[in-house]
C-alpha cells in the first residue's frame, strides 16, 4: 500500500534537541542549558506585551513596521532592508528555501549551529562541513570546500556552542574569496555581548555587498526567547525575496510590541552586558581551577571539556541533573566530552561551580578507592603490582590537594570561589 513520502533529504535530518530543563527531587532547578539571559526581559518589554492583551482578535501588522523602525533607529540601519521573522531560525530556513535546491550545497563549520544542516537538508541540498582550527572558524577551510554546487555559506559569529569568533577582516576575506553568486549568511545571535577588538556583526558588509545577509535575534540578550523574534539585514533584492515567501503575519502583536520596547530599552541591554562581563571570566577561572579546559568565549556561555579527567561530560551531566542543574550536552555538535554552560545569576553560577567541584572530587576519590581495592586483592593473592609510578600501591591515596584533576588526582580544594566579582 502506497503512503505519502517526504521529499529527499527530510528523513536524513536529525531533529533539533533543545537544552534540557526540569527539577530535582527537592524541586530545585537551575537551567543553564539554552543561553537565556539571567536578567530576563526589560520591564518596558513586559509592559508593552501586556498592553496588547485586550486586542487579540486583531491581526498583527504584517510588516512589523514599528519594530523594524525601532531596530533601524537603534542600530543605525536602513529600515527597508530589515525583514522580521519568528526567531532568526525562521529567517535561516527562509534563506535556505529561497537559495538552495535539489543537488545544491550549503557550507557550515564542523561545530556550527545545528539549524544550518536542517535548513539545507529540508530543501534538498547537501550540507558540506568545513573543519575548524582549535574550535575557531577557518576561512581557508571554508573556501577549500567551495564547489560548483555551493549556493550558501552559513557562518555563526560568534559561534554556538564554542563561543569563538573571527574578526571582520577574516569575514571580509571570506566574502572576497567566495563567488558572487554564493550567499554568505552571518548569524550574529550573540553579537550584542561582543566587544572584542576587530569584531563586527556584519551590517557594514551587508551594506557594501549584494550577496551577504546578517541575522539577529531577540532570544538572547533581550530575553524574549518565548516570543520568537528575529530579524535579518539584507541587500534590497534579498529582502524582497524573503518578503515574498515569509508568512503574511509571522510575528504576533505581542512580539511586535515587546520587541519594539525591548530594543529601545538600551539601559537594560547595558546591564546585561555588564553582568556577563563580570561573570564570564569568573566562571572561566573557577572551572579551570578544577582541571577543566575552557574554550575562550566572547558570548554569554562557555564550553568546558572533561578530557583527561576521571569523569566524562556525560557522567557529570547526569550527576548535575540529580541536583537540579541543567547544562547543555553538545555531543550532537561532535563534542562528546564537553558541556556548554550559560552565564547565570550570581547564585546560579556559584552553585553550579560548587556542584561541579564536588562531582569531580567525588569521582576522583571513587577511582582511587577502586585502585586501592584492586591492589589489596592482588596483594592478598601474593602478587605485587608495580608501585614505582605512584602511591596507590602503598595503600595510601595520592595527595588530594594538588591542582590538576585526573586519575588519582583531585582539584585544589583550597582555591575556593571567594574571589567572585562584585555586583
Amino acid at each position: 500500500m502506497a503512503t505519502p513520502r517526504p521529499n529527499p533529504g527530510i528523513l536524513d535530518i536529525a531533529p533539533y534537541v533543545p537544552g534540557e530543563s526540569g527539577k530535582s527531587a527537592s524541586g530545585r532547578e537551575i537551567k543553564l542549558s539554552s543561553n537565556e539571559t539571567p536578567l530576563g526581559p526589560s520591564s518596558a518589554a513586559i509592559e508593552a506585551y501586556s498592553s496588547v492583551a485586550g486586542k487579540l482578535e486583531r491581526y498583527p501588522d504584517g510588516q512589523a513596521t514599528v519594530l523594524r523602525k525601532a531596530i533601524a533607529e537603534v542600530y543605525g540601519l536602513d529600515m527597508s532592508r530589515i525583514v522580521c521573522g519568528a526567531g532568526s531560525d525562521e529567517l535561516l530556513n527562509l534563506l535556505a528555501q529561497a537559495y538552495i535546491g535539489a543537488g545544491d550545497e550549503g557550507i557550515l563549520t564542523e561545530h556550527g549551529f545545528l539549524v544550518y544542516p536542517i535548513a539545507i537538508l529540508t530543501n534538498g541540498g547537501t550540507p558540506v562541513i568545513a573543519t575548524e582550527r582549535e574550535l575557531v572558524s577557518d576561512v581557508d577551510a571554508i573556501l577549500a570546500k567551495v564547489s560548483a554546487k555551493t549556493r550558501v555559506v552559513f557562518l555563526a559569529n560568534p559561534n554556538n556552542p564554542t563561543g569563538t569568533f573571527i574578526p571582520d577582516s577574516e569575514v571580509r576575506r571570506l566574502r572576497t574569496g567566495l563567488r558572487e553568486d554564493i550567499l554568505l549568511v552571518l548569524d550574529g545571535a550573540y553579537a550584542e555581548y561582543v566587544h572584542a577588538p576587530g569584531y563586527d556583526a556584519g551590517a557594514a558588509l551587508v551594506t557594501d555587498t549584494d550577496n551577504t545577509v546578517m541575522t539577529r535575534t531577540f532570544s538572547k540578550i533581550y530575553g524574549l526567547a518565548g516570543l520568537r523574534i528575529g530579524w535579518a539585514y539584507c541587500p534590497p533584492a534579498i529582502a524582497d525575496v524573503l518578503n515574498r515567501i515569509r508568512g503574511p503575519f509571522n510575528l504576533s502583536s505581542q512580539a511586535i510590541a515587546a520587541g519594539t520596547a525591548a530594543v529601545r530599552d538600551q539601559e537594560h541591554l547595558i546591564k546585561a552586558v555588564a553582568h556577563n562581563d563580570r561573570w564570564l571570566p569568573w566562571l572561566t577561572s573557577e572551572l579551570q581551577k578544577l582541571g577543566l579546559k575552557v574554550t575562550p568565549s566572547v558570548a554569554n556561555f562557555l564550553l568546558m571539556h572533561f578530557d583527561g579527567l576521571a569523569i566524562t561530560a556525560a557522567e557529570a551531566d547526569e550527576a548535575l541533573k540529580t541536583r537540579g542543574i541543567f547544562l547543555r550536552r553538545v555531543a550532537s555538535y561532535n563534542l562528546p566530552n564537553a558541556l556548554r554552560m550559560t552565564v547565570g545569576t550570581e547564585e546560579e553560577n556559584r552553585e553550579t561551580v560548587a556542584a561541579i567541584k564536588e562531582i569531580i572530587i567525588g569521582k576522583s576519590l571513587d577511582v582511587i578507592a577502586e585502585l586501592n581495592a584492586a591492589f589489596e586483592s592482588l596483594a592478598g593473592a601474593g602478587t605485587q603490582p608495580n608501585t614505582t609510578s605512584g602511591s596507590v600501591g602503598t595503600g595510601k591515596p595520592p595527595n588530594t590537594t594538588s591542582g590538576s584533576v585526573g586519575i588519582g588526582k583531585s582539584p585544589n580544594t583550597t582555591s575556593g570561589n571567594d574571589k567572585a566579582p562584585k555586583e
